[in-house]
């Protein structure tokens, strides 16, 4: 196990003990650039009732003993609230790569600066384009999502750099914005997943590997699959995603409903909002 100020994941479900946050100073829709941006141009986003409910995530993040830390938000980046895409633990290693849509490029330097401050080494992966939205890992499996955010050349440069890790590569259907969007491992044996979106075979893979829980197309709106893990079979989850909430009940989590509805107006929920840099191993 690293040192406490040095990042350490080799998966989505072990005890969250330090994530990376920014607060949505300055979050709206400003260039719309995915399907749920598409259907909340017009209302906009409440900025104060934003911060509200941010605020109540990182409350609720910290009575479960997990240090948060908070970038600073700059009113050029529109997105900063959704830290997850700007880089990814994995293993030892933080990764932080070119973000792919014009919106948001430059954000990952206010990352690599909060990081070179604390002297926390990262790899940069320059001239990659992949987010951590689309970057799901299970122990020796790295699943990453083929979407308008992230290629194979960063897949395959990924492989390159983990040779014992399997990298796998999923494509699933480009009006969704991330792979952590259709699907989400939160624990050894189960998985949400939303059918549709992905390919009969990953379909297939998925089902061999865990207990999946289908999550309805109306939940997927509201990102019933976009909940964070904070281990020990504790799931912060929207109070709106009654059934996906319910069937995690049913197979023993502990479902902490936390309302963040302002938030995912611009596209992202709980694992969208926060950037784990350190897990421990489960106690149970």
């Amino acid at each position: 196990m690293p040192s406490k100020n040095r990042g350490y994941i080799i998966n989505e479900y072990d005890a969250l003990k330090k994530v990376i946050l920014c607060q949505p100073q300055y979050m709206t829709i400003r260039d719309v650039i995915n399907e749920t941006q598409k259907h909340f141009k017009d209302e906009g986003i409440h900025i104060e009732l934003a911060l509200e409910q941010h605020q109540k995530f990182v409350n609720t993040l910290k009575d479960y003993g997990i240090e948060v830390i908070l970038l600073p938000y700059h009113k050029k980046f529109p997105e900063q609230v959704f830290t997850r895409d700007v880089g990814f633990t994995l293993g030892e290693t933080i990764f932080v790569a070119e973000m792919a849509n014009d919106v948001r490029k430059g954000e990952e330097d206010v990352l690599k600066q909060w990081l070179e401050d604390e002297e926390i080494s990262y790899y940069n992966l320059l001239g990659d384009k992949i987010e951590g939205g689309d970057v799901i890992i299970d122990q020796d499996t790295v699943y990453v999502g083929m979407s308008n955010r992230t290629n194979k050349q960063a897949a395959d440069h990924l492989q390159g750099l983990l040779p014992n890790v399997d990298v796998r590569v999923i494509p699933f259907k480009e009006e969704y914005l991330h792979l952590d969007c259709v699907f989400n491992v939160v624990s050894p044996t189960v998985a949400l997943i939303y059918r549709p979106a992905l390919t009969d075979s990953d379909i297939q893979l998925f089902s061999s590997r865990y207990d999946l829980i289908d999550v309805s197309e109306a939940e997927q709106f509201t990102l019933g699959t976009n909940v964070l893990s904070i281990g020990n079979k504790q799931i912060i989850s929207l109070p709106v995603n009654k059934e996906v909430n319910e069937q995690l009940r049913r197979k023993g989590f502990k479902v902490i409903e936390v309302d963040i509805s302002e938030i995912i107006k611009s596209g992202g929920s709980f694992r969208c909002c926060s950037l784990p840099i350190l897990r421990e191993r489960n106690i149970k």
